[in-house]
């Protein structure tokens, strides 16, 4: 299993929290690339809600982490 940044992106908007069913079912519907739906199939399903995506990858980069002021626009 490994996540990218594109990758990841492409689960953004799933509906948080979710189980891991939950997200492939949101990975399915919205069209995600192959490699997204094959990472969430080799998570071990053990009933765990995930409240995030840093939950699934923890560098998952923030909105802080851009040096973005939102602010100045």
């Amino acid at each position: 299993m490994y996540w990218t940044l594109e990758l990841a992106s492409k689960l953004e908007d799933a509906p948080w929290p979710a189980t891991r069913d939950e997200l492939l079912d949101y990975a399915n519907r919205s069209g995600a690339p192959l490699e997204v739906i094959e990472n969430l199939q080799e998570m071990e399903d053990e009933g765990e809600i995930y409240e995030s995506i840093e939950d699934l990858w923890p560098d998952y980069p923030s909105k802080e982490d851009f040096f973005f002021n939102e602010e100045e626009y």
